[in-house]
């Protein structure tokens, strides 16, 4: 696993697809560099891509902090099925059916529902076409479900429509930016699919 920064209060890693954020990431890390890891966002398994883990309780409160109030940014790649529009800004209901773990774009508010926004940009297009994303709430799922439901799903994710031969979303992490100590940080990776 590539570590891209490491100090007192945190550690900025590439995360691989089929490790889990919450637990694997935060041993592998443990192993590499020794001490505590906390985490504070997470990527499901089968997506990888740059991600922060604190060191400290201190950092890991602050971080939480920047995570709460929508300081800390993050921005993906992905390959989408077909040709989205040249940019757009997408706002849409979305609940999750938990017993399924699948999320659904519904019409209106109810318990359970929560909002969600994401910006993109297209970079290429074709048959596939690769998205650059900055996402605005975090929640479950939520870039593969709202490219999905406009007809747009992820090369290789096979849970929201796509029938491709990929065995994952090829969806990745590609920077996160953040104000920290006066400054701000930001880190950066791509995947080997998206030369950016």
């Amino acid at each position: 696993m590539e570590i891209l920064y490491s100090d007192r209060e945190m550690a900025v890693c590439v995360k691989p697809v089929g490790l889990d954020s919450e637990k694997e990431v935060p041993q592998a890390l443990r192993e590499a560099l020794g001490g505590e890891i906390y985490p504070i966002h997470r990527l499901d398994k089968n997506v990888g891509g740059v991600m922060v883990y604190a060191r400290t309780r201190q950092a890991a409160a602050a971080l939480s902090r920047l995570v709460q109030e929508g300081s800390l940014v993050k921005e993906y790649v992905a390959m989408v099925h077909g040709v989205p529009p040249d940019a757009g800004d997408w706002q849409d209901l979305l609940w999750k059916d938990s017993a399924k773990n699948k999320v659904f774009v519904v019409k209106r508010e109810r318990r359970g529902v929560k909002p969600a926004r994401l910006e993109f940009t297209r970079l290429t297009s074709g048959e596939v076409s690769l998205v650059r994303i900055r996402l605005h709430t975090g929640r479950s799922h939520q870039i593969r479900v709202q490219f999905a439901s406009r007809g747009f799903p992820l090369v290789g994710d096979h849970k929201y429509g796509s029938r491709d031969a990929e065995t994952a979303p090829m969806l990745f992490s590609c920077r996160l930016s953040f104000p920290w100590k006066g400054e701000r940080r930001v880190f950066e990776a791509s995947p080997d699919w998206a030369a950016l």
